[in-house]
């Protein structure tokens, strides 16, 4: 609970149902705003705060603490809003579902200092966040099965614990993961990797990878070209319960 930002709003007579009707927002989107972790946007930010009368790092000290790139914040506070997430993998496992130890191996080589490094691990990791709310969005992640078996830097360790970890990922209520077979041949999914998330209002924004900088995309028909991509791509994927096999199959090769 962000019991600075609940007794603001008892002070100033506020409830998630007025500020809701001030802010433009659902009700439930506002009233979601007192969980841990859950940030408004930068403009739901200054709305709240001027409503309230107080700072916005009085009420979402975290915002001042961020640690990820500044070209990425505006994906994570759509991310953190998100009702469900569709995300596609062809490279490596999708980073809500990353070790810290993964997560720092698809860094190495990159021309980073340690502590950017740092800051980014850290940064990935505390998305995860979502996934351990009272009502976490829905995870729907597809990944080509290569990944599974792809080395990181001879390391044999790491790759078992981080495909174990996929594996209890999987069994949770709010995630699941189809695993898109070695064998399939060619499929759109050749095109890379990106996430589609769903928000409280039925908007779609998504963030589509590449070798720069990933592009976040609001437009309507870009965004209807990725979830047309998207189904494609399931289809070629396997159902839960045999992906689930693989992974724990995948897992025991690493040993």
């Amino acid at each position: 609970m962000n019991h600075v930002l609940q007794m603001a709003m008892a002070e100033a007579g506020e409830t998630a149902e007025s500020l809701a009707g001030q802010t433009g927002v659902d009700p439930k989107t506002a009233a979601r705003w007192l969980s841990p972790g859950r940030v408004p946007q930068p403009r739901r930010r200054a709305q709240v705060a001027a409503i309230l009368g107080r700072d916005v790092s009085d009420l979402w000290p975290d915002v001042l603490r961020r640690r990820e790139p500044q070209w990425l914040r505006e994906w994570v506070d759509w991310e953190r809003e998100a009702l469900a997430l569709r995300w596609f993998e062809h490279t490596w496992i999708p980073g809500m579902l990353q070790t810290e130890a993964y997560a720092r191996a698809t860094l190495a080589g990159e021309a980073l200092t340690t502590a950017e490094v740092d800051e980014l691990v850290a940064s990935r990791i505390e998305r995860q966040a979502v996934l351990r709310r009272e009502s976490p969005p829905l995870l729907t992640t597809v990944i080509f099965e290569g990944v599974l078996y792809q080395s990181a830097y001879g390391d044999r360790e790491l790759m078992r614990e981080q495909i174990q970890h996929l594996s209890e990922c999987a069994t949770l209520t709010a995630v699941q993961v189809h695993i898109v077979p070695k064998d399939v041949g060619m499929y759109p999914g050749l095109g890379g990797g990106f996430i589609i998330a769903e928000l409280p209002s039925g908007e779609h924004v998504a963030h589509v990878d590449s070798q720069a900088p990933a592009q976040i995309l609001n437009q309507t028909a870009a965004v209807a070209t990725l979830s047309r991509r998207w189904e494609r791509i399931r289809g070629e994927a396997l159902s839960r319960t045999q992906s689930l096999n693989l992974i724990r199959e995948a897992a025991g090769s690493w040993t």
